[in-house]
């Protein structure tokens, strides 16, 4: 387990393969309570590639020295993205 936010990764091997390939993170709370957005993308073994990019929100708690994932928001698509933004950037200049 991690004991630090920079350690949290949501790397996924099995089989050695790489299902989950994680591409960049963003730490945005540090604390008890720890807020990380990645960046990855999915193996799809039908295909044999990687899917497009994919993002998700995860919040930690940390007990006893180490992080634990407590929740996972997944954004399923670009278009999501992009409204998830847009709000924000909406709410924000209010």
């Amino acid at each position: 387990m991690a004991s630090t936010p920079d350690e949290l990764t949501i790397n996924y091997s099995e089989g050695g393969i790489d299902v989950v390939k994680e591409l960049d993170k963003a730490v945005l709370s540090k604390g008890a309570w720890t807020t990380i957005l990645f960046r990855y993308q999915d193996w799809d073994p039908r295909k044999e590639e990687y899917s497009k990019d994919r993002f998700s929100i995860r919040r930690y708690q940390k007990r006893n020295g180490e992080y634990q994932q407590k929740s996972k928001f997944n954004i399923s698509s670009p278009d999501q993205a992009r409204q998830l933004i847009e709000s924000l950037n909406k709410w924000l200049d209010e």
